[in-house]
Order: C-alpha cells, then structure tokens, then sequence
C-alpha cells in the first residue's frame, strides 16, 4: 500500500505540473498581445502598460514566467486579480464555501437518487425499469440551465417553496436557498448514475454466485445486499468520484443561472473579462479535484472488494 500511494502521489505531482504549464500556456496561446488581455481593452498609457508588463513578469521569458507563477502557487500566492484588484486567493477563498455547499448537497442527492432508482430498475423488470429508462434518459438529456429554469418556473415562482436567489446565511437558511440549485446541477448526473447502476447491478445478478445463493435459500434482500449490490458498487464509485469532481465545473451555469456569488460565477466573470490569473487558479483547482477524487476512488476500491488489493499488490 506504501508503494501505491507513492506512486499515486509521484503522478498526482507529474499531472499538476503539465497540467498547470498548459493552463498558463493557454494565455501565450491566445492571439494578441497578453497584456492587451491582462487590460480587457481598455485603453492605457505607456506607463500605465509597462507597468502591468512588470507585475505579471510579461518582458521575461515564457519558461521564466512559468516558473515564478507556479513557485507563487506553491506558496500560496495565486497573483492578483485585473478585474477586482485583490489576491486571487482571497477571491477565490471567499466564494468557496457556497460552492461546497452546493456541489456536497447536489452530490448527496446524486448519491441517493442515482443508486436508488438504478437498483429499483434493476430488480423491478418491466414496467418500473422501462420508466426508469425512459425518465433517466430525459434527465441526461436535460441541460443545468434548462433545469434550473423549470424549478425557478415550478417551485419558486408558482409554488412559492423555495427562494430564487440568493445564498442564504445559516444552516437551514442555506439549505433553503440551494435547494433548486442542488437539484438543478444533480437532475443530469441523478439519471447517468442509474443508468450505470442498473448495469451494474443486472451483470451481478446474471453471476453463478448468486444464483448459488438463491438455490441455497438466502432471502432475496441479503443476495441483494451481500452479493449484487457490494459487487456492484466497484464502477458506481468509480463513476460517482469522476462525477462529484465534474461538479466543480457543472457550478458555473447554476450559480449564475440562481445569483450564487460561487466560483463557478466567479469563474464565467472572468472569462468575460479576460481576467487570466482568476480563471488559470481556478482551472488549477478543478484539476486538482479530478486526481484527489481518482485518488480516493482508488483507495475506497480494495475496502468494497478484498480482489482489487490483491492484484495492486500483484503489480508491484
């Protein structure tokens, strides 16, 4: 296990720094001068435009440039914002909460709902599974926005349940507020998830195993549990832990579409604007969430199935 996670860690750290050298390639990319960029077209004096070549280190070379932004991030300093004038750190760090709420409570109810309804289609052939099919099929096929203007038409603006806009403050306040848009962001990812669990779980149900288990008089509820479901759950959270770290990005659209002041919201400003040290951290970050999310996926697979453990130990 020592010798896993040190290589996990060694290609975590391998991945960050390509990663990153793309994410601040991206900017030199781009066509036009970056401080042009760096000024959102407004016009400058000459010194006014030297000085912003000097704070973002623009008359260094590219590798030069590179490695002082990555060395900063290291330590923590992310650079300053063109649009707000304040530490991308700070900017970020302020926001960040409402967004963990919000991708925790979406990612709750995709847990639930997901594994839910896919084993209800599973072990109710027929009618049920053709719903499912049907239902979960118009949710992957229905976009955030779409969604989430459906729920503010329903249930704000008709019915009255749920507030619009807003993060609310507190506990149950907050709760409150982010109750469409935790549902909104979830509708797309509830119905994929089912999907693969209902897959799952029929290839489980069709292994000699169970049908042993069966012959034997095991009640269908412990053969559900102890043998399909367990099993199963291998490709469900492989799917779960790629989903919840998509999440980060999906926040964009909903926290604009319900007046969120998230990152994602963040995130879609600066790009309006052009406001490059904003949008390259936040680009970081959501790498970052897809190899801890991949690494704690493939931490939690040998605890479902003894197997898994084995044939790492086998590769070493």
């Amino acid at each position: 296990m020592a010798g896993f996670l040190l290589r996990r860690a060694a290609g975590i750290i391998v991945t960050l720094l390509v990663t990153s050298f793309l994410v601040f390639g991206s900017v030199h990319l781009a066509p036009g001068d970056p401080a042009s960029f760096l000024l959102g077209g407004r016009s400058a004096s000459p010194a006014a435009v030297a000085a912003i070549k000097e704070q973002y280190h623009l008359n260094d070379p590219f590798l030069v440039q590179y490695t002082k932004w990555i060395g900063g991030i290291v330590t923590g300093d992310f650079g300053k914002s063109v649009q707000f004038r304040q530490d991308v750190g700070g900017l970020i760090g302020a926001r960040l909460p409402t967004t963990l709420w919000l991708i925790g409570y979406a990612g709750l109810l995709i847990l639930i709902g997901g594994v839910a309804i896919g084993a209800l289609a599973a072990l109710r052939r027929g009618t049920v599974d053709r719903v499912v099919l049907i239902g979960t099929g118009v949710a992957t096929a229905t976009p955030s926005f779409v969604a989430a203007i459906g729920l503010i038409s329903l249930f704000s603006v008709q019915l009255g349940w749920f507030p619009a806009f807003g993060n609310g403050s507190g506990f149950g306040d907050r709760i409150n507020h982010l109750t469409l848009p935790a549902a909104a962001l979830a509708l797309t990812f509830i119905g994929l998830l089912a999907r693969v669990t209902r897959t799952s779980m029929l290839a489980e149900l069709g292994r000699e195993h169970v049908e042993v288990a069966r012959s034997r008089g095991v009640p269908g509820s412990d053969v559900v549990r102890r043998h399909v479901l367990r099993n199963a759950l291998v490709p469900i959270t492989t799917v779960t832990g790629t989903i919840v770290a998509g999440l980060l990005v999906a926040t964009s659209i909903v926290e604009t579409a319900f007046g969120l002041s998230g990152v994602g919201q963040l995130l879609v400003g600066s790009v309006t604007v052009k406001d490059f040290p904003v949008v390259q951290a936040i680009s970081l970050m959501v790498v970052l969430a897809f190899v801890c999310a991949n690494l704690i996926v493939d931490l939690i697979h040998p605890l479902i199935d003894p197997r898994l453990s084995h044939a790492k130990g086998g590769t070493r």
